[in-house]
């Protein structure tokens, strides 16, 4: 195979047509869900309507949107494949089930007693005022689509020659034509075609691959031993930070939303279920996937290897299939999160006025676009680091709040859960910025963040049982 990437050569119109018709088709079941969207004289129905799609989200509406939402980062991911091997199943694959399950099997069922519209919205009821406006602080930052953009934008800029900033530029602009006006049922809906067209071309890249070079022993004869390791040549601790920033999945708004979203707690679960297992293999093609670029192609890109291996490897139609799939990976999780951020926002940063909701949302959509291109830039369109310095925020100061106020009898008071969550932040910023060497310096800042918030929740814990006591 030729590594150099010469799309002229590469893409025929065969192609071009099946990837057009995707697209077309992604359009018009949008269109679907702007015209079935609810429409109420009632404000608070039509704001329940557009954030939840009225509760009525059917098990495999669910699988669909949650599955796709998931996989925006797929160059993020192939790319730790093409430079790690099978640790990149481990990071970004085993640890997550587990966080996955966790979900599904103990928060599910407590999450769905708050009847809440968003996580901001959950954490105001669990805790207080308070605690929902720092919430919306961390789930704005937690939801803004850089790596989406990123990833956007690399597709587009591979495709065009356009330079980074005005791929994501032109990508953005795509998804806010139907981002601006639908609710979450327009991106439940394209999510559908999304969901089987991603499956489909990630699943084709890997049988193509067996079939011309064969099982295992081609990647081990073709590929470092480390590239079979689980802790590839990274080593232990930075692996398991991957494990924490995996917890971040339990306070993650796509997941919330979808529960909030759907008919009932049962489907909840067992959607999550099934998704898990949709994720475990698509884990797989992609891993193997992107290890047979760097085996064939190991000149290439490593972010781009895998894009330009399987246009090379697959035949005239499946290439258009593939880019068709590659690019409802990223556009499935770029409008469920700028729709989220958006949400942020609008409903839960600003005071709740139901008539201007809806023009504060679209409102919102466009700031959180104008940010991501600016933040993209800021990352140097490095997708790994904006997932581990925002999963370790997310993971080290907000997590652990969370889950204690989820899984503990006692009461947490409003100001404890705001302290709590704001000693996290200073502490892993302290620490990340301090000079450090020998072993500190292999000790991450998300695990100070969690022991930092652990020890406050804790103590505050212990002076509240000392109080109560004393007063009895």
């Amino acid at each position: 195979m030729n590594s150099v990437f010469d799309i002229s050569q590469e893409i025929f119109l065969l192609d071009w047509i099946v990837f057009s018709l995707i697209l077309i088709l992604t359009f018009t079941f949008v269109l679907i869900g702007n015209y079935k969207k609810h429409q109420s004289h009632n404000d608070v129905q039509s704001t329940l309507d557009h954030l939840v799609m009225g509760r009525q989200l059917t098990l495999p509406l669910f699988i669909g949107t949650l599955v796709a939402t998931w996989y925006g980062g797929i160059f993020g991911v192939t790319q730790i494949a093409f430079e790690k091997g099978i640790y990149n199943f481990i990071t970004q694959g085993l640890f997550w089930y587990i966080s996955y399950l966790i979900f599904a099997f103990f928060l599910v069922g407590k999450v769905s007693h708050y009847e809440a519209l968003t996580l901001p919205d959950l954490i105001g009821k669990m805790f207080g005022p308070k605690s929902a406006k720092l919430a919306s602080l961390f789930n704005f930052f937690n939801v803004l689509p850089i790596a989406y953009t990123i990833s956007i934008g690399l597709f587009i800029s591979s495709l065009s020659g356009w330079s980074l900033n005005i791929s994501m530029a032109v990508g953005l602009i795509v998804v806010l034509t139907y981002s601006l006006k639908g609710g979450l049922r327009s991106v439940v809906l394209s999510d559908m075609i999304q969901f089987y067209t991603m499956c489909g071309g990630v699943f084709a890249v890997l049988a193509f691959s067996l079939f011309k070079y064969g099982g295992f022993d081609f990647l081990q004869e073709k590929l470092p031993e480390h590239y079979f390791s689980i802790t590839s040549d990274v080593g232990y601790l930075p692996m398991l930070v991957w494990g924490l920033i995996s917890l971040s999945t339990l306070v993650d708004p796509n997941f919330y939303q979808r529960c909030f979203a759907a008919q009932s707690p049962k489907v909840a679960k067992k959607g999550i279920i099934i998704s898990t297992l949709i994720w475990f293999c698509f884990d797989i093609c992609t891993t193997l996937g992107a290890m047979y670029a760097r085996a064939v192609i190991p000149e290439a890109s490593s972010s781009q290897g895998y894009l330009i291996y399987a246009l090379q490897l697959l035949p005239q139609g499946l290439k258009g299939f593939f880019l068709a799939g590659i690019l409802a990976t990223i556009l499935s999780t770029l409008d469920s999160y700028l729709f989220l951020a958006g949400a942020t926002l609008s409903y839960d940063l600003n005071p709740r006025n139901a008539k201007k909701y809806p023009y504060l949302h679209s409102l919102g959509i466009l700031i959180v676009a104008i940010i991501s291109i600016l933040m993209a830039n800021l990352f140097s369109g490095n997708i790994k680091m904006v997932w581990k310095t925002l999963g370790s925020y997310s993971a080290g100061c907000f997590l652990f709040p969370v889950l204690y106020g989820h899984f503990t009898k006692r009461t947490i008071a409003d100001k404890s859960f705001v302290t709590s969550c704001l000693t996290g932040v200073v502490t892993m910023t302290i620490w990340s910025f301090s000079p450090r060497s020998g072993i500190w310096a292999e000790i991450d800042s998300l695990y100070i963040g969690v022991l930092s918030t652990s020890l406050f929740l804790f103590g505050d814990g212990l002076i509240h049982t000392q109080h109560k006591s004393s007063r009895s």
